[in-house]
């Protein structure tokens, strides 16, 4: 018998993953100008040429990216892509900028003029997270801007390319109900300088949101659902009491709590760019929630989030563009082992996961909240295991198996593999809010190549209801007979485990 809670097995099994999950298909960009970009850092050990970077970003279909820093390598290899590209003015070149004219203009002659128009250079990002993590450079914050503003105008760059800074949602003490949210009043000069810089220049208030961290410093107040875009329990439903609206996810809050701090502020109109939003595969032994699992639904439901095209409960009609936190893992950041493993990819390019946003964007909402993820059996599993995986599927696990049964749409003589992934991912969609993971004794992996086919469709797939349904047109002895046959069509009667007693005792 399988137990399906083995998340504590798979955090001791470091690197199953990665041999299990091979592609990674990132389809980001929305006609009606919403989209979904990347961050690329820098701070790993062996990091990937600039060539070899816009190779994956081609491959992948990458629109949009935002760079650590402006690295020449980088944006020459950018160029004539079609790749729109934010750069970043590095902390540790804040004050030397925000201290000349001459520097700013140097700069953006170096970093922007040389490289436009064949590089789509759209934005600068002035530091990052400076209030919070180097607050004795906060007076020279809006002076940088408007210094690089001034160089752009006068390299007649000004309409082209945007200038803000990320702020981090530090920044708001107190981000739910987000319609009471201000910015600390610490910096309340600094943020209107700041929020009438945007105003003028027409540019967007930069927001890293990371539910990841709001879950986790919430100690439980939340529930994990909430923070991965998951459906909440009815009794669990969140609300902001002053307007009434019902946030379904964190990271909307977090957005809404950007739009509200402006407006306690008294601007308006400012729109919000999440430039950094992810979730890390990996953590340390008191970093439960780290896991491949975690950071697959949650970065497949952000980008389906995105791309629907939907505002906030407060900003209804704007749509929020975002950067996922990051394509790399960087193995030199500080701090927890969570803190290295926020990439899709490792630095040698292969997937840590396999994400494929392909027709999200107008599906259908899964009920499960898990639209376009996929629990298969992997090719390479010994076949004893994996009958073993699929007779435990169907009878302990209590996955709704009526559609691999001969004569059914989803049944396939002598083919395994395809009836021990269809049980697995029924499984995987019923049991997976409850702490159901996806292993089937090293026997399955997490996929988002959607396995269905003809009349046969898997449960996660876009409009997909009757998948996840409980009922069967079988009645239980009728379901035991016909695993029966199952068993026999595959000519494997020797390695199926015995049904459940509750089966064939009927």
């Amino acid at each position: 018998m399988f137990d399906p809670d083995v998340s504590a097995l798979e955090r001791m099994v470091p690197g199953k993953w990665e041999r299990s999950i091979f592609v990674l298909i990132l389809l980001f960009t929305n006609a009606s100008g919403a989209y979904v970009g990347i961050n690329i850092g820098n701070m790993m050990s062996n990091l990937p040429s600039a060539a070899d970077i816009v190779s994956i970003l081609k491959t992948q279909q990458i629109k949009h990216v935002r760079l650590s820093d402006a690295n020449h390598q980088m944006l020459g290899a950018l160029a004539n892509t079609g790749i729109d590209v934010m750069i970043g003015v590095p902390n540790d070149q804040l004050l030397r900028i925000g201290n000349s004219r001459s520097e700013a203009a140097d700069w953006i002659n170096k970093n922007v003029a040389a490289f436009v128009p064949e590089t789509n250079i759209t934005y600068i990002a002035v530091g990052n997270e400076i209030l919070t993590s180097i607050p004795n450079a906060a007076l020279v914050l809006v002076p940088a801007m408007q210094f690089l503003q001034s160089a752009l105008v006068a390299s007649n760059l000004n309409l082209q390319v945007k200038v803000s800074s990320p702020l981090s949602m530090d920044m708001i003490p107190k981000s739910f109900p987000p319609s009471t949210a201000t910015f600390n009043s610490s910096w309340n000069s600094v943020m209107s300088q700041y929020l009438q810089f945007l105003k003028n220049t027409g540019s967007s208030l930069m927001v890293n949101a990371q539910p990841y961290y709001g879950y986790i410093k919430g100690q439980g107040i939340y529930p994990l659902e909430y923070a991965l875009f998951q459906p909440l329990n009815p009794n669990n439903q969140i609300v902001d009491p002053n307007t009434n609206f019902y946030y379904t996810n964190m990271f909307d809050a977090m957005v809404d709590a950007a739009y509200y701090s402006m407006q306690s502020l008294n601007f308006t109109g400012i729109p919000v760019i999440v430039t950094a939003s992810g979730w890390p595969s990996q953590g340390g032994a008191n970093e439960s929630d780290a896991t491949v699992d975690n950071a697959l639904i949650y970065n497949s439901n952000l980008v389906h989030r995105v791309l629907n095209n939907s505002g906030t409960p407060s900003q209804p009609t704007t749509a929020v563009s975002i950067y996922i936190y990051e394509l790399f893992n960087e193995d030199l950041r500080p701090g927890p082992v969570s803190e290295k493993n926020w990439g899709i990819f490792f630095s040698n390019g292969t997937a840590v996961y396999s994400l494929n946003f392909g027709n999200q964007a107008v599906s259908k909402p899964d009920p499960t909240g898990l639209v376009g993820i996929f629990c298969v059996a992997n090719p390479s599993a010994d076949s004893n295991a994996l009958k073993k995986g699929l007779d435990w599927a169907c009878g302990p696990g209590e996955a709704n198996c009526a559609a691999i049964l001969p004569g059914e749409p989803c049944y396939e003589a002598s083919n395994l593999v395809a009836l021990a992934s269809y049980a697995y991912n029924d499984y995987y969609h019923r049991m997976q809010a409850s702490g159901g993971t996806c292993n089937f004794g090293n026997t399955a992996m997490i996929s988002t190549t959607n396995p269905s086919h003809g009349s046969c469709i898997f449960a996660g797939s876009s409009g997909s209801s009757n998948s996840t349904d409980s009922s069967s047109a079988f009645g239980p002895s009728s379901v035991a007979q016909r695993l029966q046959l199952l068993c026999l069509a595959l000519m494997m009667r020797e390695g199926c485990v015995s049904l459940p007693h509750h089966l064939t005792s009927m």
